[in-house]
């Protein structure tokens, strides 16, 4: 049962982003390191990244609209059609990983030590980074409906 608006959590603020990037990074971290992920994403499809990258969308929707009844997506701003806060939440899974990997210089560690350069060497890290969203997205999305 949904709450009356007078009861529901406010819309979407910018410290909403902050807590999804915290819980983002928070489980992105040990998927970015994993030498298991790039060897998982070098072997990965463009068509297989790009449902994977559909799965992000499906469990950060999920997670953010479906298992929180108190949120609905009507009810938020949007940016071309979108509500603002999945918008944020897919920059913060993708991002997070994204961010993480170049800190940590994990595609010259996993990739060109292994003589993987050039336009394969992006194909694949950004293949990894789909694969690190899929647990970042439910880091980002968890700490954005906890707190």
């Amino acid at each position: 049962m949904k709450r009356p608006r007078s009861l529901r959590r406010p819309k979407f603020r910018i410290a909403d982003s902050a807590q999804q990037a915290v819980g983002g990074f928070l489980l992105a971290g040990p998927f970015v390191v994993t030498a298991e992920v790039w060897e998982l994403a070098a072997g990965m499809s463009w068509l297989q990244a790009a449902l994977t990258a559909a799965v992000v969308g499906l469990i950060g929707y999920a997670a953010l609209y479906r298992a929180d009844t108190d949120r609905d997506p009507d009810d938020e701003r949007e940016v071309a059609g979108i509500p603002v806060r999945f918008v944020s939440l897919m920059i913060v899974a993708f991002g997070s990983v994204g961010v993480l990997a170049l800190l940590f210089d994990a595609p010259a560690t996993f990739l060109v030590d292994q003589g993987v350069v050039g336009v394969e060497l992006w194909a694949t890290t950004s293949k990894a980074i789909t694969v690190g969203a899929v647990f970042s997205v439910v880091g980002a999305a968890t700490a954005d409906s906890v707190f």
